[in-house]
Formats: C-alpha cells, sequence, structure tokens
C-alpha cells in the first residue's frame, strides 16, 4: 500500500476517534459493550518443535516457512481460546478471541501510546504477507469475578488443547479451545454486561494497522478485516513493570554541573544499596557507579495539572532530559536507550555504564492513572508501561484469509 494511502487513512482514523477519547462527558453518558466472537485459528505443533523459545522468537522471519513444514495444526471450528501463562510469580488468566475493529473507532478500546507510520507500513506488508496474525493485541479491563470464575472453572474441568514451556521450562503457556455453542454464548453474555471498554496493554499498532486495513477493506475481498485479535487479560492477570532510561550527559557538562543542574528540580538523597523507586514521584538515579533517591520539588509539581502530575516520565522527559540533556524527542533521539524492568537494575547500571551517562529507574505507571489519561484521550510518553506476562509470536495464530 502506497505511503500516501497510510497517512490518508491515519488521518480519517484520527478524526473518527478523537471526539469521542477527547469526551469525557460522552464517556459518562454512552454506554458500549465489547462485542467479542470467537475465531478460527491455527496453532503450533510443538511436537514437532526442538525449542518453543526459537520457535516462537523466529516465528515473524519464518512463519510461511512452518507453514509449508506442516508445523501449524487448524482448529476444525470457530473457538473462543483460554489462555494461561504460568511461572514463578503465578498463573495468569485470559481469553482470546475476536472484537470488532468498530469498537475501537467508537472508543471502546483506549489507546494510550501514539504510533509511527512506518511500523504501520511495516505491519501492513506482514498481515498480507503472512495473510495472518501472529499474536493477538493484549487488551486489560477492570477485573470481572463473574469472567474470572467463569474461565478458571473451564481450565480446571477441561484438558488444555496444547501446552508448552519457554526460557528453560520455567514458563508454562497453556491453552484451551472453548467450541461448545452454549459456553461460547455464555462468555459473550458476560463480556457484554460487564465489559464496556478495554486499554490497549501491548499491540498499539497492530491496533492501528488493522483500523487502516479495515478502512480499506473493500480492495481485500478476500481477507476479513473487520476483526481485531485480542488476548482479554483483567487487570488482576497482569503486572505492569518499571520502564526505565540511560541517557547521554553532553561532553561539555562536567559531574558536578550535571548535580547542580538537577538539584534544581529535585530533592537528591544518596543511597547506600542500589534499590528501586519506593512509589510515584520517586526516581532512582545511577551515576558513575552511585546510586541516588530524587523526588521530585514540591513547589513543581504544585504547578501542574492533574494529568501532568500522574507521569514521572513525562516530568522527566521535559524536566531533565530536554531541559537538561538536550534531547527533545525522546522516541527517536540516539542519545537514549530503554531498559524495561524486566532486566532489573543490573540492566539499567549495565546501560549507563560509561562517564558520559545517567541512567534513571521509574516507578511503575498505576493502572488507574493508565486508565485516567487513556480515557481522557491524552497519550502517555514512550516507553511508559511494561506489561507482563509476554505473549508469544507465532503460538496461536489468527487466519486473516477467508475461507471459501
Amino acid at each position: 500500500m502506497p505511503i500516501g494511502s497510510i497517512v490518508k487513512s491515519r488521518n480519517r482514523i484520527n478524526q473518527k476517534i478523537e471526539p469521542i477519547q477527547k469526551s469525557l462527558l460522552f464517556a459518562r453518558l454512552y454506554h458500549p459493550s465489547m462485542k467479542i466472537k470467537p475465531l478460527r485459528a491455527c496453532y503450533a505443533d510443538f511436537t514437532k518443535v526442538e525449542s518453543s523459545d526459537v520457535f516462537c522468537d523466529e516465528a515473524k522471519n519464518l512463519y510461511q516457512q512452518y507453514v509449508a513444514d506442516g508445523l501449524y495444526k487448524k482448529v476444525p471450528q470457530a473457538a473462543f481460546f483460554i489462555y494461561q501463562i504460568k511461572s514463578i510469580t503465578g498463573e495468569h488468566t485470559g481469553l482470546v478471541a475476536l472484537n470488532e475493529v468498530e469498537d475501537f473507532f467508537e472508543g471502546k478500546v483506549k489507546k494510550h501510546e501514539a504510533t509511527l507510520g512506518a511500523r504501520e507500513k511495516q505491519q501492513m506488508e506482514l498481515f498480507l504477507r503472512w495473510e495472518a496474525i501472529l499474536k493477538p493485541v493484549l487488551l486489560t479491563y477492570p477485573s470481572v469475578p463473574s469472567i474470572s470464575a467463569w474461565l478458571n472453572a473451564f481450565v480446571h474441568k477441561n484438558k488444555p488443547l496444547f501446552d508448552t514451556r519457554f526460557k528453560n521450562g520455567k514458563v508454562l503457556h497453556r491453552i484451551w479451545a472453548v467450541t461448545d455453542e452454549q459456553d461460547i454464548a455464555d462468555l459473550q453474555d458476560l463480556f457484554t454486561k460487564n465489559v464496556k471498554s478495554t486499554y490497549i496493554a501491548d499491540g498499539h499498532h497492530r491496533t492501528t494497522t488493522m483500523a487502516m486495513l479495515h478502512e480499506q477493506r473493500d480492495q481485500f475481498p478476500d481477507f476479513d478485516f473487520d476483526h481485531l485479535f485480542c488476548a482479554f487479560f483483567a487487570t488482576d492477570q497482569l503486572d505492569i513493570l518499571d520502564y526505565n532510561r540511560a541517557a547521554e550527559i553532553p561532553k561539555g557538562m562536567s559531574g558536578p554541573q550535571f548535580m547542580a543542574l538537577i538539584s534544581k528540580v529535585f530533592d537528591i538523597e544518596l543511597l547506600e544499596t542500589p534499590r528501586r523507586p519506593l512509589d510515584k514521584h520517586e526516581l532512582v538515579m545511577c551515576l558513575r557507579q552511585e546510586w541516588y533517591s530524587l523526588h521530585w520539588r514540591p513547589e513543581l509539581l504544585k504547578g501542574l495539572d492533574e494529568q501532568n502530575a500522574l507521569l514521572d516520565a513525562s516530568l522527566l522527559n521535559e524536566r531533565v532530559l530536554g531541559n537538561i540533556l538536550g534531547i527533545r524527542d525522546v522516541r527517536s533521539d540516539t542519545r537514549i536507550t530503554y531498559i524495561d524492568g524486566s532486566k532489573g537494575l543490573n540492566g539499567l547500571q549495565k546501560a549507563a555504564n560509561s562517564r558520559h551517562k545517567v541512567g534513571f529507574a521509574l516507578f511503575p505507571v498505576h493502572f488507574a492513572d493508565m486508565m485516567f489519561l487513556a480515557d481522557a484521550g491524552e497519550i502517555l510518553p514512550p516507553k511508559s508501561t511494561y506489561f507482563e506476562p509476554r505473549l508469544k509470536s507465532g503460538m496461536l495464530v489468527q487466519i486473516l484469509k477467508k475461507e471459501d
């Protein structure tokens, strides 16, 4: 698809969704319901695979070869799929289903990240080449006890369709197929009554790409671009980890000069041992093998409105990375590196191991803050949230090509 068509599609999509996302009054008066549907799917035959980790890591590059080699099985009928991940941190259970793309336009599937046209173009090319989607968009919603109880009861009464282990056997992924018509109707009813909207946890580019293809679906009559491939995990089934940053200090700026500048926006305390921030509005800084606790100066927080005061990442981008270090575009500037929280403080220290680099550990974004901003139609700074557990590519696949 020409890049001009993508730009036009993005503009049409923004024109459709911005009035909804920007109107809190509309959100209070309009009570939509999620339209979930079963899907045709294929799943990886891990009995023929030497390494589950390698298979899923390479799925994006080798999917068509995997299909040609007979490494996928097809579920004979449309189904919902219960997806459970078990690790040392516990069990995390969700539901994989289709959701109407129109729900995104109507503001029921809420985004909190900006997307890039180049990434969307790449996603389009992959979807069309694969004739499939290899990984569901991860959506979250406030926990609903009746849905959780239904999923857990089904899991305990039925055998999984398949399971496989990752990370040297430490993480178990299991999938159950829900094919009974009454079970499908029960789940649809539970979602219709209890889930009025969802929030994108992972997969913003897959979502906006599918929205663009939906807008241009007349050009692709053999494909289903009316539905979004989704994994619904309630907030109590997900963890938001910290997303940290390492940035270059200008070579002409000495250590004492840098400390003097940040002391104007932070109250600073030297730490005896490294640790993560204890709460919102505290950051932990790694500078030349020393660790500091940073708290925003009270007068700085007082001058902010509620939305800007919610996110430390926004303040850090403006007050430190921008005003002090001269990094204005945090999405593309090569002087900043992002380190997800799963890599721990060691990962941050490794990224900030130069005399001309500084590392910042942030407290994880609260679910409530993310939802508040998404409801208001606001966009979070890049790399603000990192959700676990992580779904695997190429494990459960939605077939886009319509059946004859």
